[in-house]
């Protein structure tokens, strides 16, 4: 299964499903760095740094971060969907098909 590092919005429910289905998961809020506004760049460089990929709904700025770093171990990034069993059925989906994180940019939409 995956390793993740879960971005601090990303919803607890859905973090708690993800472990549920095998992957490794690491929140900002078990690093100490919550509610301290840490930079994107910042959580993307620690999950490098801790060979995570990255599990974030703030789409807009980690694709940016992809297109001018793209050596990184994986990010996921979400819509918000409230149903977060099916959130987190459709992420591992995404990681079981895509196999290899290593670099990708993985989009999950709620449907």
């Amino acid at each position: 299964m995956a390793s993740l590092y879960a971005n601090e919005n990303f919803p607890a429910p859905v973090v708690a499903e993800l472990r549920n289905f095998g992957h490794d998961l690491l929140t900002v809020q078990e690093t100490g760095k919550a509610e301290q506004r840490w930079p994107d760049a910042e959580v993307l460089a620690f999950a490098i740094s801790q060979g995570r990929a990255g599990l974030t709904l703030n789409r807009r700025h980690f694709f940016q971060l992809h297109a001018t770093q793209p050596a990184h171990a994986g990010i996921i990034a979400c819509t918000f969907d409230p149903d977060f069993i099916r959130q987190a059925k459709r992420i591992d989906d995404a990681i079981v098909r895509h196999g290899e994180l290593k670099g990708a940019l993985l989009r999950v939409y709620r449907s």
